[in-house]
């Protein structure tokens, strides 16, 4: 006598397959997909995809610039995890992480609040092909206006993040952390060397912070703060100021 053993997902229906997967993660399903046509059709379901989407993900959507148009859920969330979209007239950009679906934010420089940014002997606001945004903010002190080859006194500046009800700004600016600007900074700076990102830009870390009480931690404030006197600072390119999961 031979027997034969029963894969139980075999005789499942597939809305309960849909289910379990949507317990995984985007990388599980898009593996799952591979086993067969059974597990394809419920890997790619509506039922698994929504489950990795934000809940508010149709809020977000609705309030693009340009209208986002996707036959499926799943179709959603690589579009939004592969081709960032704006909001808000154009000063947000918004994206998912590809692995795992949280929400990434890139607020343009004209959402920050950027000292004398309205008086153009200082700052000029221009617009730059690498940008995803009409306009960055230029410090306006010399022609060139490509950071990443030339800018003058910003090799490092100090940076910090804190939540504005709980840490003022001096005891902020006490626990400040040197960052590098420079691409190629001299040898005698040690801190991190920012990174080129896929796009063209440089990119800096500034900080972090945890976000386990959630909206009950009160607004959160990232800082770039160079206040050096008879310290020249140009050059320097600014398109947004980014927020991702780590």
């Amino acid at each position: 006598m031979t027997t034969k053993s029963l894969n139980p997902f075999t005789i499942l229906p597939e809305g309960c397959i849909s289910e379990i997967i949507s317990f995984t993660t985007p990388a599980d399903a898009a593996r799952s997909s591979a086993i067969s046509k059974g597990f394809k059709s419920a890997a790619e379901s509506d039922v698994v995809w929504d489950k990795f989407l934000p809940s508010d993900h149709q809020d977000i959507v609705s309030t693009s610039v340009s209208v986002v148009v996707t036959d499926c859920k799943k179709d959603l969330y690589f579009r939004l995890s592969h081709s960032p979209i704006l909001l808000r007239e154009g000063r947000l950009s918004f994206w998912l992480d590809k692995t795992s679906g949280k929400k990434c934010y890139l607020l343009s420089a004209r959402r920050l609040v950027i000292s004398f940014s309205d008086i153009q002997l200082f700052w000029e606001w221009i617009s730059d092909t690498d940008s995803r945004f009409p306009e960055v903010a230029f410090l306006n002190t010399v022609d060139l206006l490509d950071i990443r080859e030339r800018y003058h006194g910003l090799e490092s500046t100090n940076a910090m993040v804190r939540f504005v009800n709980q840490e003022s700004e001096d005891e902020a600016e006490k626990r400040a952390t040197t960052v590098i600007l420079a691409a190629r900074a001299p040898r005698h700076l040690k801190e991190k060397l920012p990174e080129k990102r896929t796009d063209g830009w440089l990119e800096v870390e500034i900080g972090n912070f945890y976000n386990g009480e959630g909206d009950d931690n009160g607004d959160v404030e990232a800082w770039l703060l160079d206040s050096r006197p008879f310290h020249a600072k140009c050059g320097l390119i600014i398109e947004g100021l980014e927020f991702c999961p780590i």
